[in-house]
């Protein structure tokens, strides 16, 4: 049988309808309220994050590194410059793999070992999204051969920069210094806000020293980029501050002269004012070219430079440290009238040999047969070795070393210059803490005519011999005269005040040792020195012997004193002698005599500061002018080495 079809329900299935319509409204309308909702919670409530992030997208922050401070000399004669360049810099983030793209950009920017290495350790200490430098001063043909690949390298472009360059060259390089590429361990101690953005820091000298003035402060710009992450406008700068510029007391004529009086060879010179401290002149021979190391230096060159013989990269000046021979004689003859161990008048007879009373040990003269009756004035002339035996003897080794101390000997001299050495200053302390032995009267003789023990630096003669010419007042030496915070801003002067009370009780005193260095100049061991001068002018010599008694004491072919002898050449002068406004040290590393070898370098440092102050240039001296070597007899009676010489 066929079942019977039910008969439709209208009423029915429009009621079914309808309730099924009104939960389909209700979920409809459910899902427009958590549509609403949920555009309320983006659109409103989360609206500044998400505004934001969209503008991060599209606005990129960006560090701009601060231009770093010029340097000048005295005159404002530019010493360090900055000079447009472009570099290639790397922003990790955006590179999709860091090896395959060192690897493929090799054969479009030439890159050297030196160039990977140092981006791989920048790499591990830099953040992501900060741009890492690659390589260094592009040249223009790698600048066109990039732009023409750039498509192929995300992450990596073009970014011009400022870099340091140093006009003269090895002239200043020791003073000045250079910069150098920050690398991994100059990030761990530099602040990373401050340094963001810049590639670059001092590394020595005045760079160095003054990196914080120099410096600056970092801006930063905003820029739309693409999706590439390309540039396409700037859209708000916030300038960086520069660092400020540096005005040196140095003069430029004055170092040429003093670099051009070696003729290359190894030694130092310094010249500095003694009625302020301010450095004229601080040369140290042989140097180098800082533009080496600026943006890299090769692996060669450093090689070259660091396995050199001459030692090109060593600071004599500041570093070198040397016996300083009798040209410590002055400040040891001032000392003994300061204690009233000697009156001005006061004789010794110097005979050709002095021995210790009571004792066997006996020094030589420096001239055979003696000086003879001679005061203080003569022994200062004739730089008479048995009258300072015995006024260093008389003093003892506690009132010499506490005397000389006053003048900085044996300590930093507080220049505004990093890795300053301290020499050697003789005492019963500093021998105790070396060898655990007593001091003996012997060695207190020798360091009255200063050899044995005795070690200074060029720079702290220098300051000695200044503060001797500056009426005894003491003042650290100084570099920098004044900073400046734009090209435009008036230069701010940098004060240096006595660090102390005048060393000198009596004007009188001060008197008597002009006298005898002037007399040094006028018939002495300098004589001849002064010819064409102006200005009197008060020097000493000082030969610090390092020969046996088997080998030639001076070798007056000039070839063989320059090449084969070890004596320190040492002369020390100031001008003028009545109103000194300079004191100059000049040493040898390797001389036969004083005042032959070292005295002319002294004199044409005088002769060029003559000219900045507005003096006619000076003829050089001929060559018949020159001091005369010493006579058969004087070689003969030199004392010799002690043999413990640091």
């Amino acid at each position: 049988m066929k079942k019977r079809r039910a008969l439709k329900d209208p009423r029915g299935e429009a009621a079914l309808f309808q309730r099924r319509s009104l939960v389909g409204f209700a979920l409809i309308l459910l899902g427009l309220v958590a549509l609403s909702g949920r555009f309320f919670y983006l659109q409103v409530t989360r609206h500044a994050e998400f505004v934001t992030r969209s503008e991060n997208n599209r606005v990129k922050p960006r560090v701009i590194p601060p231009a770093r401070g010029l340097i000048y000399d005295r005159n404002g004669v530019l010493l360090a410059d900055n000079v447009p360049a472009f570099r290639l810099e790397v922003v990790p983030e955006q590179v999709p793999d860091m090896k395959a793209m060192l690897a493929q950009i090799g054969s479009v920017v030439p890159l050297d070992p030196d160039d990977i290495a140092d981006f791989r350790k920048r790499l591990r200490q830099s953040r992501r999204f900060e741009s890492v430098p690659l390589k260094m001063h592009l040249s223009e043909d790698d600048i066109a051969r990039f732009a023409i690949n750039r498509w192929r390298f995300p992450g990596v472009d073009v970014v011009p920069y400022l870099t340091r360059h140093y006009p003269y060259g090895d002239l200043f390089a020791h003073v000045i210094g250079y910069v150098g590429r920050i690398d991994a361990d100059d990030l761990k101690r530099l602040d990373p806000d401050r340094y963001q953005g810049t590639s670059h820091v001092g590394r020595s000298g005045i760079e160095r020293s003054y990196e914080d003035v120099l410096h600056g402060t970092p801006g930063y710009e905003l820029v739309e980029v693409n999706a590439d992450g390309r540039t396409q406008r700037v859209l708000e700068t916030h300038p960086p501050i520069p660092g400020k510029n540096l005005y040196l007391s140095i003069d430029v004529r004055i170092q040429k002269a003093a670099a051009a009086a070696f003729e290359g060879r190894p030694g130092a010179a310094v010249a500095i004012d003694p009625r302020n401290g301010q450095v004229l002149a601080m040369v140290s021979v042989p140097s180098f070219d800082p533009n080496l190391f600026v943006n890299g230096i090769s692996s060669a060159d450093y090689k070259a430079l660091t396995t050199a013989p001459d030692k090109p990269l060593y600071n004599r000046a500041l570093r070198g440290i040397y016996p300083p021979g009798s040209t410590v004689k002055p400040f040891l003859a001032l000392g003994g009238l300061e204690y009233g161990v000697r009156r001005p008048e006061d004789t010794v007879l110097s005979t050709g040999e002095f021995c210790i009373p009571g004792s066997t040990f006996c020094r030589r003269d420096d001239k055979r047969g003696g000086d003879g009756v001679v005061d203080m004035v003569h022994a200062i002339e004739k730089s008479t070795n048995t009258y300072f035996y015995k006024l260093a003897l008389d003093l003892g080794i506690d009132r010499l070393s506490e005397w000389m101390g006053r003048f900085g000997f044996g300590r930093k001299t507080g220049i505004d210059l990093d890795s300053e050495e301290t020499g050697v200053l003789p005492s019963r302390e500093w021998k105790q803490a070396h060898s655990r032995e007593p001091w003996y009267p012997g060695e207190t003789i020798i360091a009255g005519i200063g050899q044995g023990y005795w070690a200074v630096t060029p720079l702290q003669l220098a300051h000695a011999l200044s503060v001797l010419a500056g009426q005894g007042i003491p003042r650290a030496p100084r570099l920098v005269m004044a900073t400046q915070a734009g090209v435009d801003a008036p230069k701010q002067p940098l004060p240096n005040p006595p660090t102390g009370p005048s060393l000198v009780s009596k004007p009188q005193n001060l008197e008597v040792i002009k006298q005898g260095m002037e007399a040094v100049i006028t018939g002495g061991t300098g004589k001849g020195l002064n010819k064409g001068f102006p200005y009197p002018i008060a020097g000493k010599s000082g030969t610090a012997e390092r020969f046996s008694r088997t080998t030639s004491a001076y070798d007056t072919n000039k070839n063989n004193a320059y090449l084969a002898s070890r004596h320190r050449a040492w002369f020390e002068a100031y001008a003028p002698a009545d109103d000194p406004k300079i004191a100059a040290v000049a040493m040898l590393e390797a001389g036969a005599w004083g005042a032959q070898d070292a005295g002319p370098i002294v004199r044409r440092i005088l002769d060029a500061w003559l000219v900045t102050q507005g003096g006619a240039p000076v003829q050089p001296l001929p060559e018949g002018a020159n001091p005369a070597p010493p006579s058969s007899a004087q070689i003969e009676d030199v004392p010799a080495d002690t043999g413990v010489t640091p």
